[in-house]
């Protein structure tokens, strides 16, 4: 079996849940434990840290990863989805899993994986854990699928569990109010495990703090430990500020990255205390080349200049809040938006926040999940947003950079798909 054979496998043989959605979702660990134990449990071979929350997970998994590279640590990455290659999901030092690794696990596994029958997630994350304890990792960071409670990667014991933010999304799964949303994503804190939460409302703070007291484990709110506020933007990347005056170099911009890096600031106290060899000079090399040190894409990323041209993957009602108060601190003679978005995320809610002032590419991507690009554009303009519909991202992306002058500014996004299909545009 080669790679392409093997990817096909994975995708036309398992449910793939960025494909289908809903259908593909398996909740509960039993396919996880079987999976695991066939496997001969790698997962309890090295440390982990596990990260989960709304939005942000993504970008913290990657600054952790960074750091402990930086401190010298061989550091496995599981992140999802994917943006172009499916190896993104599985690295070790910021390096993708080798095609021809791949390759061979489905094929040594493959009557095991049909007896199982898992999710192209648990799959996929089963081979994950394998190819990290192969790779003789010192540390393992982890990013839950969805949820937490329920979800694949819950079968781990983590030296850390971190919990970044909790907003609406997914919820005919997790539930409709912040507090239930909160509960699900605190199924992964662990009895006499350090947590940190990165962000917390008045409606999830007390689901945080029961849960932390009912397994004894010691609990840490990163806003009240580290605040940190915005400094500056200078060649391409992001200076901030710590309360004690100390200056930081992040990779990452986009001011929404501030309660990201505070949740990373205060893992990295908790890592150093449970006796991680991190030093201050690893975490300001980490925080400014996550994007060398991990390869990581799609978050506020500048791909072009004259016009300016960002993509990010925010798809949810929060992540795009987020961007939507970053794009009013930009300065441009007119904003243009490449937007598509999947049939089972809050559209409406969505469509409510976006800037009525600028010109809109309406696309789909390619996925059964996308919603129709005419649908799109018939939704956004009863939000009072007004452009053409286009029935595929480069065709929408190629459009407003034909029609943009070299001072407007032009923003992709609205769901991992988009972006992972704009990227090559500018490759």
């Amino acid at each position: 079996m080669n790679y392409p054979e093997a990817i096909e496998y994975l995708y036309n043989r398992l449910p793939v849940f960025h494909q289908i959605g809903a259908a593909a979702y398996k909740p509960g660990l039993e396919n996880s434990i079987r999976l695991m134990e066939q496997l001969a449990n790698p997962q309890q071979q090295y440390r982990i840290i596990h990260v989960a929350g709304t939005n942000g997970k993504g970008s913290v998994s990657h600054f952790l990863s960074a750091i402990l590279q930086s401190a010298g640590y061989t550091t496995g990455l599981y992140t999802s989805p994917h943006l172009v290659d499916f190896g993104e999901r599985i690295r070790v030092n910021g390096e993708k899993i080798r095609p021809e690794y791949v390759s061979d696990f489905v094929e040594k596994n493959e009557k095991m994986l049909d007896e199982i029958q898992p999710s192209f997630f648990e799959a996929t994350m089963a081979m994950a854990f394998r190819y990290f304890a192969d790779c003789a990792v010192d540390v393992a960071v982890i990013e839950v699928g969805l949820g937490g409670r329920l979800d694949s990667t819950n079968i781990v014991s983590p030296a850390l569990s971190v919990i970044t933010n909790i907003s609406f999304d997914h919820t005919e799964f997790l539930g409709d109010t912040l507090a239930k949303i909160a509960a699900e994503k605190a199924g992964i804190i662990k009895p006499e495990t350090p947590v940190v939460i990165g962000e917390v409302v008045p409606e999830t703070r007390p689901v945080f703090i029961e849960k932390a007291q009912k397994h004894h484990s010691p609990l840490v709110f990163a806003e009240e430990n580290i605040p940190v506020k915005f400094i500056e933007y200078s060649a391409d990347k992001m200076i901030v500020e710590t309360l004690d005056n100390e200056k930081l170099i992040v990779g990452l911009c986009g001011e929404y990255q501030l309660k990201n890096i505070a949740t990373v600031l205060t893992a990295v106290e908790e890592l150093q205390k449970l006796g991680f060899a991190i030093y201050r000079e690893d975490v300001k090399n980490g925080l400014e080349n996550v994007i060398p040190l991990t390869n990581l894409q799609g978050r506020w990323q500048l791909v072009r200049h004259k016009p300016t041209v960002v993509l990010d993957t925010g798809h949810n009602k929060g992540g795009i809040e987020y961007i939507v108060h970053q794009l009013r601190s930009q300065n441009y003679e007119k904003l243009r938006i490449v937007i598509g978005m999947v049939k089972d995320k809050d559209i409406s809610g969505v469509l409510s926040l976006l800037p009525r002032d600028a010109v809109y590419y309406f696309t789909n991507a390619a996925t059964e999940r996308a919603l129709p690009a005419p649908k799109l554009k018939e939704q956004a303009e009863r939000a009072g947003l007004n452009g053409n519909a286009y029935s595929a991202v480069e065709q929408a992306v190629k459009s407003a950079l034909k029609e943009a002058g070299e001072n407007d500014f032009v923003f992709v996004g609205g769901s991992n798909f988009v972006v992972g299909e704009a990227l090559p545009v500018f490759d």
